[in-house]
């Protein structure tokens, strides 16, 4: 699955803009960590000593309000610790808004404030899973044979290496990057995904529809969802290994949310099932998670 999806566009009824609360539930519960591991880390004075300007990049900015209130904390947190310094001007913001090139964009901007300027670039994080023979009338690798899990495992290695690598040459001397992940519980096995199910009444759904002749059993078995969540314990790891960052804080915040609606289901995956399965069976499909759930 070498193609990349952005979430839905737009701002109608299953856009990601108006179906993305529990990625914003997730980001406001990780807010104080992120305030307080900049006010405690980010070492203003050598940044305000290099460049009058303070640079901030967004990777996988999607749309919607969860684009902005996460960028508006790390500016607010930013010019708290300039002020507390004594620094009697703060420094010019940029922000850099990347995502994939089809992302929409138009809809970003268009909520922006017209009298600024703004950046945005495509982004490509690796392969992905690409197997026909492992995983056959599964859809993903909760409750999947051991092998499936490892090779989610071992692709997770190398797209989060070339990840890190590429965000290592971008960041300013002094820099801090912050990334939100979903995860399992240390000791667990892999199968045991924080995300399986979610995804488990797609997977059911997408059973049916092939029984009933509407997609094929082929199509479901050359299909793995590019989605893999680490323990802490592995991220660390894979961080340390890496050798590009210094792991400043790594923190779990457990929780545990309701199954998603089929609308965020469907405004954060319909790029990917779409391609796959046809742009005409996604009604049907998502309907089907409503009478399941």
């Amino acid at each position: 699955m070498e193609e990349s999806y952005p979430m839905t566009g737009g701002d109608g009824q299953f856009s990601y803009a108006k179906n993305s609360n529990p990625q914003g539930r997730a980001a406001d519960n990780v807010k104080a960590l992120l305030v307080g591991t900049i006010a405690e880390n980010l070492d203003i004075e050598h940044i305000c000593r290099e460049s009058t300007i303070f640079r901030i990049a967004d990777l996988g900015c999607s749309v919607g309000p969860n684009t902005y209130i996460a960028v508006n904390n790390i500016i607010e947190v930013v010019a708290q610790k300039c002020q507390s310094k004594g620094h009697a001007s703060l420094p010019d913001f940029q922000v850099f808004f990347n995502d994939h090139v089809s992302n929409d964009f138009n809809l970003l901007f268009a909520n922006l404030p017209p009298e600024r300027q703004y950046f945005a670039a495509p982004a490509e994080l690796g392969d992905q899973l690409n197997s026909t023979s492992c995983n056959k009338g599964r859809i993903y690798y909760s409750n999947a044979p051991n092998e499936v899990g490892q090779a989610y495992s071992a692709q997770y290695a190398k797209d989060i290496g070339s990840f890190l690598c590429a965000r290592a040459e971008e960041l300013a001397p002094g820099g801090l990057m912050t990334i939100l992940i979903p995860g399992r519980n240390d000791g667990t096995i892999l199968a045991q995904s924080s995300m399986g199910p979610h995804f488990e009444y797609l997977e059911s759904s997408l059973l049916d529809m092939a029984k009933e002749g509407i997609i094929s059993k082929d199509r479901i078995d050359s299909f793995n969802l590019p989605i893999y969540s680490p323990s802490m314990e592995e991220l660390r790891t894979l961080i340390q290994e890496n050798g590009c960052f210094e792991i400043v804080r790594l923190d779990g915040q457990p929780q545990k949310y309701p199954t998603l609606t089929a609308m965020e289901c469907r405004a954060g995956l319909e790029g990917i099932f779409s391609k796959h399965f046809g742009s005409e069976n996604m009604d049907l499909l998502f309907e089907s998670i409503c009478q399941d759930n």
